[in-house]
Formats: structure tokens, sequence, C-alpha cells
């Protein structure tokens, strides 16, 4: 596929030998976006883990002090006596049964699911299905319990989930290149201290590889691991 001139001097602003402070690369992330809507901004980070260990599975929640930018839909499985909570606290999906039969069905048009731990093994059989796309409901995420409304709230403040995949890297997204370069950097750092703390002690040689930053369709930026304090 052919190159337009556009993403060429897009390219051209991004130095590939260069590792970027995360001020740097924060201020750069929003002069490389190629997109006209509100592009999404990622964080690729690659850790010394081998994930096939339990213990060096790592996966975790953090909340973002300025948020993702997105509102995200939260669907909560739960019993009758639950749904009013879950309603009140701007639960986008309330119920059980039904949902059950549409996420059977393919249906996943949701970002996260909550579920309180009495329908958990009427649930059980949707990990096929939510598995792979990380929706599944776990307690290590906050996502199984039966305070559904602090779940909900936590969610919508802009708590997210990350998790290590095959290879050893996670992906989250920790906001929108509309936020300014200092909530760009404070969400950064406030993903990457999380993941520093949960270094697990059978892990060998250097935990924090590779961090590389960047908007939706947009070239990844490399950032100085050195920023960070691990």
């Amino acid at each position: 596929m052919a190159i337009t001139k556009k993403r060429k001097a897009v390219n051209a602003k991004v130095d590939s030998n260069k590792s970027y402070s995360l001020k740097e690369a924060s201020t750069l992330v929003k002069d490389v976006n190629v997109t006209k809507f509100d592009a999404s901004v990622d964080l690729h980070i690659r850790l010394g883990v081998d994930p096939k260990k339990a213990d060096q599975a790592i996966r975790g929640t953090v909340t973002l002090p300025h948020g993702t930018g997105k509102t995200k839909r939260v669907l909560v499985l739960c019993t009758p006596d639950k749904e009013a909570e879950a309603r009140a606290a701007g639960a986008d999906f309330v119920g059980l049964e039904e949902f059950i039969t549409k996420i059977e069905g393919g249906w996943v048009d949701v970002d996260v699911i909550v579920a309180t731990p009495s329908v958990m093994p009427k649930i059980g059989r949707l990990g096929k299905v939510l598995g792979p796309r990380n929706l599944m409901p776990n307690p290590k995420t906050g996502t199984v319990t039966n305070n559904v409304a602090e779940a909900v709230n936590e969610v919508k403040g802009g708590k997210i989930a990350f998790k290590v995949d095959k290879a050893g890297i996670i992906h989250a997204s920790i906001g929108r290149v509309s936020f300014g370069p200092d909530k760009i950097a404070e969400n950064s750092l406030e993903l990457i201290n999380a993941i520093i703390k949960l270094k697990p002690s059978s892990a060998k040689g250097t935990y924090l590889r590779g961090v590389s930053m960047a908007s939706t369709m947009s070239p990844g930026i490399a950032v100085d691991t050195k920023t960070f304090v691990h």
C-alpha cells in the first residue's frame, strides 16, 4: 500500500532510533495524529515476564487521574434485588438471563461487565465468548462484587483493567489526542507505576523492557524507560 504524503510527513517527525522522555512523547503523539476523529492514545508495555507462569501473568486495575476520555458502556449481570442499585449508579445495561442469551448469540456491545458472585455459576459458560475479549468478570479486577454501585462508578470514573498478553506485552488506552500533554503523561505514569508495583519476585532481568506510545493509525513513539523509576 502506497504511503500518503501526509503519512510520510508524520513519520518524518518520529525518530525511530530515539527513545523520548514521557513528556516529549506525550506532546509528539498529538503532533503526529493523522485521524480526523478524537483518536485513542495507547501504551504498549513490554515486560520481562513469562506469562505462562501463573505468578508472572500480570493483570490488575488502575484508576487514571484524568479518565480515558471515553464513556464506557457497562453491563451489570445480577439478581433482581441488585438491579435498581446498578441502574442508579449509571449502568447502561442491567439484567441476567436475557443478556446471557444475547451474549451466547454473539452480542458483546459493551466495554465492561460487572457481575455479582451469586450469578457467576450461570455466566461461567460465557467464557468462550467473553474471555478472548477480556470481558469476563473477575474478582481480581473488581468486576465480581456485591457492591455493584461502587464497581460501576469506578469504571465510569476512569478505572481500567490491564492484562499481559502471550507475548509479554500490556496494551492499554490511556486517553485521547484531545487531552493536553500533561494529562497524557500523568495517565501514562499512573498506569506504569501500577504495573511496576505488580513486579513478581520470580521475574529475572529487566522488568520494564520497552514502552511505546501511539494514537490510532499513527506511528509508535518509543518512550525511554528511564523516565520511570523501577
